[in-house]
Parts: C-alpha cells; sequence; structure tokens
C-alpha cells in the first residue's frame, strides 16, 4: 500500500473548500493535507478540468475527492487526478445530499461495499498514488457495530490506503444533508476499535472536532484527525496544527499575518479575473474570538461584493482589529494608500 500521511487533515466541505479556501487555510499550515471539494467523476471526466481541478502548487499535500459509484470512470476520473499531480485519490461514501442520492452514491454506498471495493480496486489498478475512502458509521436502519467493522475490511482487502470515518450515522430517510452533520450522535469509541482491530492501516477519524486539543487526544487512538467546520469557521485554529501535531519549530503567524501572506495570492487571482468576494469569503472568520473580529466580519460582508474591490478590502477591513505585532495590516494599508496617490 502506498504510504499516506493523515495526521491532521481539512474536510472536503461542498462549496467551501474550493481552490482559493485551500490556498488560504495553506498560509497557516504547511503540513495539514487539504481536500477539494467532492467532484463527480462524471464532471471530472467530460467537463471542464482546468476550472473543476486546477490549483496552486502550494496547496500540496493536496488530495481530490471524487463521487461516483461506476468504476471505469473512477478509474478514469483518478488517472486524471493523478495526471494532474494530486497527492491522493479519496473515494466520497458519506454525502447524505439529495443530489448523491439520486446518482447512488455517496452515504449510499454504505450499502454496497462490494460494489465499492470494485471502485477501489479499478482507482489501484490505475494509478500509482494512494487511494483512500471517506466513509460513515452506517446509513439508516444498518446497525454500526456490525456494518462499520466489515465495510472496512471489504475496504482494506480491495487495496484502499486509508479509511477516513466520519463517526456518525447517516439518516437518509428524514434528515437534510445540513441535519446529518449534527443530529446523529457521535460514536467516537466505535471508531476507535474499528482503529484497535487494524493496528498496521491508517485510519482517521472526523466528525465534531472543534479544537486542537481534541485532536491531540483522537491522536492517542487514531492515526489521523479530520477537522471540518471549525477550520472553516475559525480558521486561525490551522495557525497551532504545524507545531503541535506536526513538531514543526517555526513561529506561529498572528492572524495579520496569516492575511499578509494570502494578499499576493489575492492580487494574482484579482489580475486574472476573480472577483474579491470569492477568496475574501473565506477569510471572514480569521480573526474569530478577537477583539474587533465583528467589525472585520462587517466590513467585509459589506465590501467585498462591491465592483472593483480589491485586495484594500482585507487590509481596510484588518485595520478594525487590534495588531499585536505592529502592524502588518497598517503598513500594507500605508502601502496601498501610496500606489493610490
Amino acid at each position: 500500500m502506498a504510504k499516506v500521511d493523515h495526521r491532521f487533515s481539512v474536510a472536503p466541505m461542498m462549496e467551501w473548500t474550493d481552490r482559493h479556501c485551500r490556498v488560504f487555510h495553506r498560509c497557516m499550515t504547511k503540513h495539514a493535507r487539504l481536500y477539494t471539494e467532492m467532484v463527480t467523476a462524471a464532471a471530472v471526466v467530460n467537463g471542464d478540468r482546468g476550472y473543476l481541478l486546477g490549483y496552486s502548487p502550494v496547496e500540496h499535500p493536496v488530495a481530490l475527492q471524487l463521487g461516483s459509484s461506476d468504476p471505469a470512470e473512477l478509474a478514469q476520473a483518478a488517472r486524471i487526478g493523478a495526471d494532474l499531480a494530486y497527492d491522493e485519490i479519496n473515494l466520497n461514501v458519506g454525502c447524505p445530499s439529495d443530489r448523491v442520492q439520486s446518482g447512488s452514491f455517496g452515504a449510499c454506498l454504505m450499502r454496497e461495499p462490494d460494489l465499492v471495493a470494485r471502485c477501489v480496486e479499478a482507482m489501484k489498478n490505475e494509478v500509482d498514488i494512494p487511494v483512500t475512502v471517506k466513509c460513515r458509521i452506517g446509513v439508516d436502519d444498518q446497525v454500526p457495530a456490525d456494518v462499520l467493522p466489515a465495510f472496512a475490511r471489504t475496504m482494506r482487502a480491495a487495496g484502499a490506503d486509508a479509511l477516513i470515518v466520519h463517526a456518525r450515522m447517516a439518516w437518509l430517510d428524514g434528515l437534510s444533508p445540513k441535519q446529518n452533520r449534527d443530529v446523529p450522535p457521535l460514536d467516537y469509541p466505535l471508531v476507535y476499535e474499528l482503529k484497535a482491530e487494524h493496528p498496521d492501516w491508517p485510519i482517521s477519524i472526523n466528525g465534531g472536532v472543534q479544537s486542537i486539543e481534541e485532536a491531540e487526544e483522537h491522536l492517542t487512538h487514531m492515526d489521523g484527525v479530520m477537522m471540518g467546520r471549525t477550520a472553516y469557521n475559525e480558521p486561525y485554529v490551522l495557525a497551532a496544527v504545524d507545531s503541535r501535531i506536526f513538531g514543526s519549530k517555526a513561529a506561529l503567524p498572528s492572524r495579520h499575518q496569516v492575511l499578509e501572506r494570502f494578499l499576493p495570492y489575492v492580487e494574482t487571482e484579482l489580475s486574472a479575473g476573480a472577483r474579491l468576494n470569492s477568496m475574501a469569503r473565506h477569510v471572514i472568520g480569521l480573526f474569530h474570538g478577537a477583539a474587533g473580529a465583528r467589525a472585520f466580519r462587517r466590513y467585509l460582508s459589506e465590501n467585498m461584493h462591491k465592483k472593483g474591490a480589491g485586495p484594500e478590502v482585507l487590509v481596510a477591513g484588518a485595520q478594525l482589529v487590534p495588531d499585536p505585532d505592529d502592524g502588518v495590516a497598517q503598513r500594507k494599508e500605508r502601502a496601498y494608500a501610496a500606489d493610490d496617490v
């Protein structure tokens, strides 16, 4: 099996973890594994690959998450992803949305482990990079204590290089996708037991992880931890990942320094025709918990959509937040002001 380091990763999240978001997250952590939004294999094979799969080299290590239940189509899409130098191909067996249910993939596939195994085998036969699976502990009336261990054994036998388990059921009958992120109870002990059954196979845990401290506790049981909504809504939590999880000795960047790192990318993308709001929307939570955070959020929300909005909006918003490092944002503000004269 190919080696894969999942000690800490940011979950694939539809409409959130696009390429702009991933570059922003990379401004805080060099080592966390990042994931694309789920892309259907059919779209990869037949669609605009530059738009769907384009990414910045700074995003590595970055994984492509695919959605499908067609082994041949997945194999072709995996080959395309590998040719584009993605570091991992991940199969979504956990998404509960109506879209994936109508397409008979995502969490529905928890009911068809043999089909998932054929999908994994087809991708493994096509690429040399790791092929992994992200799943739930079960769906609807399944019994997780029976279903999850059997599903995992089937994935391992198929050659999956790692398993990422969202430690909740998916209740496809009766709950919305949003409710499925919160309502089914978490069952961490079941996932810990699964890992104990497979001491030499990488298994990561996902679901409800809200702090680095919680991630560290999970890592006493698991090979890896995947953080989702907290990493997006309170992104500065990622600034501690490299030191706390990966042992890096690099200095922790301040929030203003994180923004300074992101600004050159923003400038480059704007010059290529992107709109500020497509990038700034991922930054809104940067100052979560800091004095001035509300003013920052309000300022971005009111100004990032305006025609011609540029990086000066981010800088001016950051000026509303006290800077303990004596003004990264203030220095940038003076530079932009000088450019405008």
